[in-house]
């Protein structure tokens, strides 16, 4: 066999074993072991497996991530959440569908000190579903609030997956944070006029909450002052060029951790959660890395990648109408794999190809990661939607379907796919910031 058919047989195989519901790590360090022992040797193999993942959990770089996930472990388990809730509930909760407004800004707010996607929909549906159900909100908005503002968790930075894109493409983790910004807040802010149309359509879905005084209000804001300093002093430091993206995730840790326990917010159980929390998610994370690392491995000698991109530029198609293409598959993709397995996949696969038609590195990869955000709430696999259906069936009184929590994130979808529009016709939407960074 040719190294071009391994390469289509590994594929195949891939796809196969994924509907065997192994873990995506597991595959895909399978499959590239095998096909690269195939193609090359038995020995190659085995030293291509040893040296990967010794590669990956040395990499200075990928602290980023377990150091990260910490600073959001700590603020959860320290109730930081809760208190960004609140005083988003104090300003906004009057208004019709205020609640649901309150979660989707919550959201935002937590991801930008979570960079997890699922970990923030776990939270906010734990300090939010309680709140809309016992005031009268419908399943479905509740919900579809929750698990869509989940999604900032992926683009808001610090985000994982962004950090994933720059380590596997070599581009700045820097820039990527601070194209995010932008987006995801543009996101946000679709976020919030879905809500209010759909309060404006069905007024019952969203009722009217109560008013608090300016005074309640400023007293709330207590709360959302060190996050916020906490989150310009992390960015800040990266923007300016004072702190790289690990050095700065190591004092976003340190500022959590010393506020967290000057207010006495959080003690030694809290601390080990927080540690057993954030290394279980960092070992899910390291290992995906370096499966999909021996996996692009293979798919590089069996040249895949090369004949891809050498097929469809023999088409000689318009450069928009590629890219078109490309995002179609990351849309198809997204419904079926988990975003971050998804980008490590087809990263290695698609970003030569794309450089190769003159898009920019920083622009690509803030719109891939928007696109597979929506991934995160689409069927049948909507990772956010599962988290808080589970997370849903463990709370007194809030049992809410499978089926009411897609139906509420449908218009939700439709507000991620105008924000895609928009940055694919604005692209200083998204490269604004990132050509201000010293």
């Amino acid at each position: 066999m040719t190294a071009s058919s391994i390469g289509v047989l590994g594929i195949m195989v891939l796809v196969l074993l994924f509907f065997t519901r192994m873990p995506v790590s597991y595959v895909m360090t399978l499959v590239g072991f095998l096909g690269f022992a195939a193609t090359a040797s038995w020995t190659g193999g085995l030293n291509l497996l040893a040296k990967d993942f010794y590669d990956v959990f040395s990499s200075y770089n990928l602290t980023t991530i377990p150091l990260f996930v910490l600073m959001g472990q700590i603020a959860f388990n320290a109730g930081i959440s809760g208190k960004l809730y609140r005083a988003a509930y104090c300003f906004l909760g009057h208004t019709r569908g205020g609640l649901a407004i309150a979660t989707s800004a919550s959201c935002a707010a937590f991801g930008a000190l979570c960079g997890s996607s699922p970990a923030t929909a776990a939270t906010m549906a734990t300090v939010g579903l309680p709140e809309m159900r016992k005031r009268g909100y419908s399943d479905a908005l509740a919900a579809g609030a929750v698990a869509s503002g989940g999604g900032m968790g992926m683009i808001m930075p610090p985000s994982v997956v962004l950090i994933i894109y720059g380590i596997l493409t070599e581009q700045s983790i820097g820039k990527l944070f601070m194209a995010g910004i932008i987006p995801a807040l543009l996101v946000t802010l679709l976020f919030i006029v879905t809500i209010v149309i759909w309060c404006r359509i069905r007024p019952e879905a969203g009722p009217v909450g109560e008013v608090f005084s300016w005074q309640e209000k400023f007293r709330s804001l207590a709360g959302v002052v060190e996050p916020l300093a906490i989150f310009l002093l992390v960015v800040g430091s990266i923007f300016y060029g004072v702190c790289t993206a690990t050095e700065a995730a190591g004092l976003g840790v340190v500022c959590v951790l010393v506020v967290s326990v000057s207010r006495r917010q959080l003690n030694w159980p809290k601390l080990i959660d927080a540690c057993y929390d954030t290394m279980k998610t960092s070992c899910m994370i390291m290992l995906l890395v370096a499966g999909a690392t021996v996996f692009g491995k293979f798919l590089a000698v069996t040249r895949i990648p090369y004949d891809i991109a050498s097929w469809i530029g023999g088409f000689d198609l318009h450069p928009s109408l590629v890219f078109s293409l490309v995002i179609l598959v990351y849309l198809i993709g997204g419904c079926f794999m988990d975003s971050l397995a998804l980008v490590m996949l087809t990263v290695p696969v698609f970003f030569p190809l794309v450089m190769g038609l003159g898009f920019d590195p920083i622009w690509f990869g803030v719109v891939i990661v928007m696109v597979t955000e929506m991934g995160v709430i689409t069927p049948p696999v909507g990772l956010n939607v599962y988290v808080v259906y589970g997370v849903a069936q463990g709370l007194p009184g809030t049992s809410i379907s499978l089926e009411e929590i897609f139906k509420g994130v449908f218009p939700f979808m439709l507000a991620v796919l105008l924000g895609i529009a928009l940055m694919l016709f604005f692209p200083s939407i998204i490269l604004f910031l990132p050509t201000l960074m010293r």
